[in-house]
């Protein structure tokens, strides 16, 4: 499967094989990659049996790309999740995201755990231990260009100057590899690639009316203690949202970039925690 609809909206997926008996994992990405961030994490788990789906999501797709910033709250963005779950003919699958891409994970993973086997999240939080954090600790300070994402039109201006070229030296300096940023910043080359990718931020006033939840899925959450972007606080709080099996993995000089900086390490994890998951055989 190279894409898959929700509605009239068309998705890119990057798909390691064909639908068979082996398990479906689903690979969220965040701002501003796209699906090609979990290509070694990916070919890991595909050797060890999975089926990975890793989709360029909403406002990352040419397909895909409303320009509503109410188009890109929490219910919308699972939606699509869901659609490519189905596209995919699975029920229940393994779910695993990394920054925005957790974000959307926690809330599929909490409003629809009968769909979810098993839970990763990368780098992001549960939302509620976010949001606590930030008020609680430095994480506000941390999250300043959320404010500045509310913008109109700004925000696309000012990542796009010189070609995306100060985008991509950003994204280096915040510990990510010059090859991924280089890709990343390409999108910030004409700034009406970035609306798409920003209204994410701009959807939070509208997602957060709708709450992900208490999980209840087995779930693993793994934060990089040199993240520039995610406090330690926010990081400790998440287990509070889990009401199910947790397991918290703290990565000594990993950045916020894990699935590109860390994919050896997250893969293994991954591996790991799927398997711990898997339904027992009658």
């Amino acid at each position: 499967m190279e894409r898959f609809s929700n509605g009239a909206l068309t998705f890119q997926v990057t798909d390691t094989g064909e639908a068979g008996p082996g398990p479906v994992a689903i690979l969220l990405h965040g701002f501003p990659q796209d699906g090609r961030c979990w290509d070694r994490v990916g070919a890991a788990l595909a050797e060890g049996g999975y089926r990975v789906l890793a989709p360029d999501l909403r406002g990352y797709s040419p397909g895909a790309r409303p320009a509503a910033r109410s188009a890109y709250r929490n219910s919308e963005l699972a939606a699509d999740v869901l659609a490519l779950a189905d596209a995919a003919g699975v029920e229940r699958f393994y779910l695993g995201g990394h920054d925005w891409g957790a974000a959307l994970a926690w809330y599929v993973a909490g409003r629809h755990p009968e769909r979810v086997t098993a839970l990763a999240a990368l780098s992001v939080p549960h939302p509620q231990a976010f949001v606590r954090a930030m008020v609680t600790s430095s994480q506000g300070a941390r999250s300043w260009y959320m404010a500045a994402c509310q913008l109109p039109f700004l925000p696309e201006r000012a990542l796009s100057r010189r070609g995306g070229q100060g985008f991509r030296d950003t994204l280096i300096r915040m510990g990510l590899d010059p090859v991924s940023a280089g890709r990343y910043a390409t999108r910030a080359q004409d700034p009406a690639g970035l609306r798409g990718p920003l209204n994410w931020y701009r959807a939070m006033p509208f997602s957060m009316r709708e709450p992900a939840g208490s999980i209840q899925v087995p779930t693993m959450f793994i934060w990089g203690n040199r993240d520039q972007f995610v406090s330690r606080a926010a990081a400790r709080l998440c287990g509070q949202y889990v009401t199910g099996p947790y397991r918290f993995i703290e990565l000594d000089g990993g950045s916020h970039w894990l699935p590109e900086r860390a994919p050896d390490r997250v893969a293994a994890l991954l591996t790991e925690h799927f398997a711990s998951a898997r339904p027992q055989s009658p």
